[in-house]
C-alpha cells in the first residue's frame, strides 16, 4: 500500500502523472527513514530537513507535518509492519508542470510514501575511492534531490572494484563522505568528519553523532579531510539513518582498523 497526497491506495493502482516534473527534470526531494514498532525515527528532525530543502528548491509540501506522521502510520499498518523494523520514503515532486525549465506558477506537489522491509545491517563494509565528484559549488550536494545520479553511478563504480560503498571526493580534492551517508574517522582521539561546505549532505545521523560525542565527552571535529588523512586514520565509519554507523574494513584494498571498542563507542552515540 502507498499513500499519494492523502490517498491510500494498492501499489498496482497508484498512479503518478508521466508529466510529473520529478520523472521528467528529477525536480524534488525524498527522506529515507527508519521505523521500530510502527513508530518513525527521527521524524521531526527528517521533516525539518525536508522543509530546508524545499526551501532551497521553492518547493512547497502540499501538506501539515501533523498529517504526515498520521499518513505513515497508516502506510506502515497497511503494509504489516506495526512490529519490528522497517524502512520508509518520502518522496516530494512539483507535480505536473508547463514543458521547460522555469518553475510552474501555480505548483501542484506530489507527496509519496512507501515502507519496505528493514535492510540487513552488515558489520562492515569494504569502500573504493570512486572518479565521480560531489560538486561542493551545487546546492543539490547538501540535499537530498531526486537528482541521485551521481551517487547511483558512483556505488555502481565502487561494485565494479569488488567494494560495497563508494568514497567520493569533491571538486577540491577533498574528501566528501560516502555514497549511501556521511563519514567519520578517528584521528589520534578526534572524531572527524567533512564540513557541509566540501559538498556534504546535512545527514540526520550525522547531526545526531555530532550532538551525542560532545555531551559524552569525546573530541569531535568537522574539518576537511584530504586523502593523505587516510594514512592517519584509526577507523573509518559510514552513517545514515537506515545503516546507523558502520565500520569500513578496507578501503582502496588496504586494511582499515576494526577496534571493537572504538565501534562501540561511535555506535553507543546512536541508541537514545
Amino acid at each position: 500500500m502507498i499513500w499519494i497526497n492523502g490517498a491510500l491506495l494498492p501499489a498496482d493502482k497508484a498512479r503518478i502523472d508521466p508529466r510529473d516534473r520529478g520523472f521528467t527534470l528529477g525536480d524534488g526531494l525524498f527522506e529515507t527513514l527508519a521505523a521500530l514498532d510502527g513508530q518513525p525515527l527521527d521524524l521531526a528532525a527528517h521533516l525539518e530537513r525536508m522543509a530546508r530543502a524545499s526551501t532551497v528548491l521553492d518547493l512547497p509540501l502540499p501538506v501539515e507535518a501533523t498529517e504526515v506522521a498520521t499518513a505513515i502510520a497508516q502506510v506502515l499498518e497497511a503494509n504489516g509492519f506495526s512490529k519490528g523494523r522497517a524502512s520508509l520514503r518520502l518522496t516530494l515532486s512539483r507535480g505536473v508542470g508547463s514543458r521547460g525549465l522555469l518553475l510552474p506558477l501555480d505548483p501542484k506537489p506530489v507527496l509519496v510514501i512507501t515502507a519496505g522491509a528493514f535492510p540487513q545491517i552488515p558489520p562492515h563494509l569494504d569502500a573504493a575511492t570512486v572518479p565521480i565528484r560531489r560538486n561542493e559549488g551545487s546546492p543539490l550536494s547538501r540535499i537530498k534531490s531526486l537528482n541521485y545520479l551521481d551517487n547511483v553511478l558512483a556505488q555502481q563504480q565502487a561494485q565494479g572494484a569488488g567494494a560495497q560503498e563508494a568514497l567520493m571526493l569533491n571538486n577540491q580534492g577533498r574528501i566528501a563522505g560516502f555514497a549511501r551517508g556521511n563519514l567519520f574517522a578517528l584521528i589520534g582521539e578526534t572524531w572527524v568528519t567533512p564540513p557541509l561546505a566540501d559538498g556534504v549532505l546535512d545527514g540526520i545521523t550525522r547531526a545526531k553523532i555530532l550532538k551525542k560525542a560532545g555531551k559524552a565527552g569525546f573530541k569531535v571535529s568537522e574539518n576537511s579531510l584530504d586523502r593523505a588523512d587516510i594514512e592517519l586514520f584509526r577507523g573509518l565509519f559510514i552513517s545514515n539513518s537506515l545503516l546507523g554507523c558502520v565500520p569500513m574494513a578496507r578501503l582502496d584494498g588496504r586494511e582499515m582498523r576494526l577496534d571493537p571498542l572504538l565501534i562501540d563507542q561511535i555506535s553507543g552515540l546512536l541508541i537514545d
